[in-house]
């Protein structure tokens, strides 16, 4: 089992950046593959990123994010320029050990790190 714990999250200006990090537990974080999740208030929550062997982005935030990981540190990040008001959401991070047919389906969940982007 592995625990996330989210940081990085805050209040930014519309075109403004911020760096999100999500530090793992355990011995074997080379080997996950790692996600970040969204969810806006009122809305589901949505894919945003994914890292494994390649990275794959959310149409919505593909040129303008960057995912990457330190897996001598336990890191994930996730890099947001260009932010928008419409990113404004919690971010959350999320691992998994498994192959699963359905690409978004995580096992594990941190807690979330919230994002506010204002006009």
């Amino acid at each position: 089992q592995v625990q996330l714990v989210e940081s990085g999250g805050g209040l930014v200006q519309a075109g403004g950046s911020l760096r999100l990090s999500c530090a793992a537990s355990g011995r074997t974080f080379s080997s996950y593959t790692m996600g970040w999740f969204r969810q806006a208030p009122g809305k589901k929550r949505e894919f945003v990123a994914r890292i494994a062997t390649a990275t794959n982005y959310a149409d919505a935030v593909k040129g303008r994010f960057t995912i990457s990981r330190d897996n001598a540190k336990n890191t994930l990040y996730l890099q947001m320029n260009s932010l928008r008001p419409e990113d404004t959401a919690t971010y959350y991070c999320a691992a998994r050990n498994t192959w699963y047919s359905d690409a978004q389906r995580f096992d594990y969940w941190g807690q979330g790190t919230q994002v506010t982007v204002s006009s």
